[in-house]
């Protein structure tokens, strides 16, 4: 289990204005989850569609102590983080092909 591959991943709104960092080793079951309002109260109530910033772990230990450390992060820090590898903030599902 610890060698487990793991996602850290950040959700967040149409407006950009809400943001959701989560881990998971099943990305693209993560985001069905997630669209069907399954899982998450947060996400489900903030409607956190939009998939904006993934980052890969070979061991999911590894990807929580990451989530941990992101989620103490001030939102400036978050989303500068976003913007170094997604300039524009745009929904990253289709080019993942998660959809």
């Amino acid at each position: 289990m610890l060698f487990k591959q793991a996602h850290v991943y950040i959700l967040t709104n149409t407006y950009r204005t809400v943001f959701y960092i989560g881990v998971t080793a099943d990305l693209r079951t993560r985001m069905w989850q997630h669209a069907e309002g399954e899982g998450s109260a947060f996400v489900k109530s903030y409607h956190l569609h939009d998939l904006v910033y993934v980052e890969h772990f070979g061991r999911i230990t590894d990807a929580i102590d990451r989530e941990k450390q992101l989620k103490r992060w001030h939102r400036d820090w978050k989303l500068n983080l976003i913007r170094s590898v997604n300039p524009t903030m745009k929904c990253l599902k289709a080019e993942l092909d998660l959809v």
